[in-house]
């Protein structure tokens, strides 16, 4: 890999897509310009180089056949920088102040952010205007409380600012001074790691998790108005859907399989729990009661993350924390917990939630049904994630700090782990075979792994803008999978360097 001048070119992204099963490899060049694409199925590739503000020419029809070897050279060529190439964190820094920009950052920005559906696109005044109605009403039951009329129309004034015809900014945003001081670069330890990733069936699936069943299939829930779970063959890259019967926005945010075989879901658009029955393939809903006059409204109730209890209950975090007996069909809400929203049992069978809201952490005995909570140890970290590892920690995100906190239950003590880069944001996090800790980070497009023993944190690069990646479940190959919601992509991450972790799973 090279670069204009000709000499090698480092943190290059090389992808090699199977135009069949849509299956796409991408891999980084390192400090000597070197790559490595490895074990890709035989079949036909097109393959081209990218990185922010260069191109290269692609190469199309390349065929390999099964153990087959293959080299290209590349030579990278000078490209405009793209605004939608940059980060949530880069455009915070770019944009013009507005009370519509803290709008856009702090409502429109938490299901995804402004690359792929604003600078992707070029719409007047009346066409922002219907973007933003269409939003509001897709997401009704988040929205009605956060964005008001007036919210409405300086959203619409500001998008058409930016992305209209007469746009105030430029043309790419390397022409602002400041925006050289907003590009990041990584270590060259972050070279060896690899994606694999596959495309959803339809456009705008906002896959938001992918999680593996124990027949090798990977199930996938489709956040929005699409109304559906997934199934993915890793093997083949088919994808199946499933709908929901659900009338209006679903926003199915979860979707994880039983040990039985059967797939449990969420829907956060109208606060039921679905089951997908896999002798007739179909969705059966079951609907929670809403709070007297918030029906309709996420503050009545809805439902996010879904996990088991030994006994087989479906417990979901949400608006509040709820259990669902399958045999009875009835629900028990713990409405003290007030809004959670990620869920994580412990090798007892007890429930670790967050609490973002009233930035604290808890935990539900399933047996007892006791809630206990704490508050994290930052005021207003903004808790996200939480994961209970081998050993019974409890370890969370706080989003808003920057850090990566780990709680022990025994002596009930805080241990934070600072996290680099100016707007680290640590949303999803999940363990690998040597205990370290994988987060992604929301508003700075890079994934980042935490070693706990020395504090060490090292970042990687992302393959796209927007990387929006909400959880991480492994497979029984020890794969890291996640969702691209915003990229309409599912995948999973290994490293190359044949370290015990490279395929970063338990």
């Amino acid at each position: 890999m090279k670069g204009p001048d000709g000499a090698a070119y480092v943190a290059a992204f090389v992808q090699a897509q199977n135009t069949k099963t849509h299956m796409t490899i991408t891999g980084l060049s390192d400090a000597q310009g070197h790559y490595r694409l490895e074990d890709l199925p035989a079949g036909d590739y097109r393959v081209q180089a990218r990185a922010t503000g260069y191109r290269s020419e692609a190469k199309d029809g390349v065929s390999l056949a099964a153990d087959q070897n293959a080299s290209f050279d590349f030579t990278l060529q000078s490209s405009r920088v793209r605004w939608n190439e940059l980060s949530i964190y880069q455009a915070g820094k770019l944009w013009p102040e507005a009370k519509a920009k803290t709008t856009l950052f702090t409502n429109c920005f938490i299901c995804h952010g402004f690359q792929t559906r604003m600078a992707s696109v070029t719409r007047d005044e009346d066409g922002w205007r219907d973007a933003v109605h269409y939003m509001r009403d897709a997401m009704y039951f988040s929205l009605n409380f956060r964005v008001n009329d007036t919210d409405a129309k300086e959203l619409t004034a500001y998008l058409t600012s930016l992305f209209g015809p007469d746009s105030v900014l430029p043309k790419s945003p390397a022409e602002m001074p400041a925006y050289k001081g907003t590009v990041r670069r990584m270590s060259s330890d972050a070279m060896n790691i690899a994606y694999v990733e596959y495309d959803m069936p339809g456009t705008s699936r906002m896959p938001f998790s992918a999680a593996p069943d124990k027949n090798g299939y990977v199930w996938i829930p489709n956040f929005g108005v699409a109304n559906k779970i997934s199934r993915l063959d890793p093997k083949t890259g088919e994808m199946v859907d499933y709908p929901v019967p659900n009338m209006g926005t679903a926003a199915v945010h979860s979707a994880v399989a039983a040990p039985d075989g059967s797939v449990w879901l969420t829907e956060q658009g109208s606060n039921k729990i679905a089951r997908w029955d896999p002798a007739t393939q179909k969705i059966t809903e079951f609907q929670d009661a809403y709070l007297p006059g918030k029906e309709g409204s996420m503050r009545g109730g809805s439902k996010h993350t879904l996990r088991f209890d030994p006994e087989g209950n479906v417990w979901a975090s949400g608006d509040p924390l709820s259990r669902f007996d399958p045999e009875s069909h009835k629900f028990q809400d713990f409405w003290q917990t007030n809004t959670t929203y990620s869920l994580s049992p412990d090798r007892d069978g007890n429930f670790w939630f967050t609490a973002q809201y009233t930035n604290e952490i808890g935990k539900a005995d399933w047996k007892t049904m006791k809630i206990t909570q704490w508050k994290a140890p930052t005021p207003k970290a903004y808790v996200r994630r939480i994961e209970v590892d081998t050993e019974g920690m409890v370890w969370f995100t706080e989003f808003d700090a920057g850090k990566i906190t780990r709680f022990d239950p025994k002596t009930e003590s805080f241990k934070e782990y600072a996290l680099p880069g100016p707007e680290p944001t640590p949303y999803g996090i999940g363990f690998d075979a040597d205990h370290n800790i994988w987060y992604s980070s929301y508003n700075m497009d890079t994934l980042g792994r935490l070693d706990p023993k020395t504090g060490k944190v090292t970042e990687y690069p992302f393959p796209h803008s927007e990387n929006t990646i909400r959880e991480f479940f492994h497979d029984s190959q020890g794969r890291m999978w996640y969702g691209s919601p915003s990229n309409n992509k599912v995948g999973y991450f290994y490293l190359t360097d044949g370290s015990k972790s490279a395929r970063a799973g338990n």
